[in-house]
């Protein structure tokens, strides 16, 4: 028997994996596609990087701007179609750097660990599930994006909450308002999706 495939999500399918926000979409349609992706986001991964490393080994401040130098960086090029050779690095650069610094943040300012593996984890969650509908030919709805706060929105807030000194409140908040949505959106959409439709994406998958 010959194993299943999922097939490969279309190069379109790599703005849906970005998970862009509001204010990322909002910096794209400033430049109006001409940007290119990928630089801008290796530049806000690595700065990213570094201040947290500057915040964590010092006082701590820096580290809470490093989500608006994120977003000023690679938001811009989420308006690019992503046709470049290279650009499918872009949405696991994205990851990377929401996730080192959800991770690092949360531990640095005292977080429980599991407030801070529960905002990882539905994060992770729903990027899973995106990626794996966007291979069955049955993508999220635009409004998920938005209503997840995007990368930046989650960076953003973890940072304020952070900042105005409750981290713990933010990311119990986040823990569970993302976990909720999350979890919620992806039961109702597998519900609503056909038997049958999945079945013909498997087997256009075979061949």
């Amino acid at each position: 028997m010959t194993p299943t495939h999922p097939a490969p999500a279309p190069r379109g399918a790599l703005l849906t994996y970005r998970d862009d926000g509001v204010l990322a979409r909002g910096a794209g349609l400033l430049v109006a596609g001409q940007l290119p992706p990928l630089p801008p986001a290796l530049a806000g991964a690595f700065v990213t990087g570094v201040m947290l490393f500057l915040g964590i080994a010092g006082a701590q401040g820096p580290a809470v701007f490093a989500p608006a130098v994120a977003l000023l960086l690679a938001g811009p090029g989420s308006s690019h179609q992503h046709d470049g050779r290279l650009d499918w690095l872009v949405p696991p650069l994205l990851r990377l750097t929401e996730y080192g610094f959800v991770a690092a943040v949360g531990f640095a300012w005292s977080v429980p660990t599991p407030l801070v593996f529960v905002v990882l984890g539905a994060t992770i969650f729903h990027h899973y599930d995106v990626v794996h509908r966007c291979r069955q030919g049955f993508p999220p709805p635009g409004w998920l994006a938005s209503a997840g706060l995007g990368w930046e929105g989650r960076m953003l807030l973890a940072a304020l909450a952070a900042l105005l000194g409750a981290a713990t409140t933010g990311y119990a908040l986040l823990a569970v308002y993302l976990t909720a949505l999350f979890c919620w959106e992806s039961v109702t959409c597998w519900l609503a999706v056909p038997r049958t439709g999945v079945e013909t994406a498997d087997l256009a998958a075979e061949e």
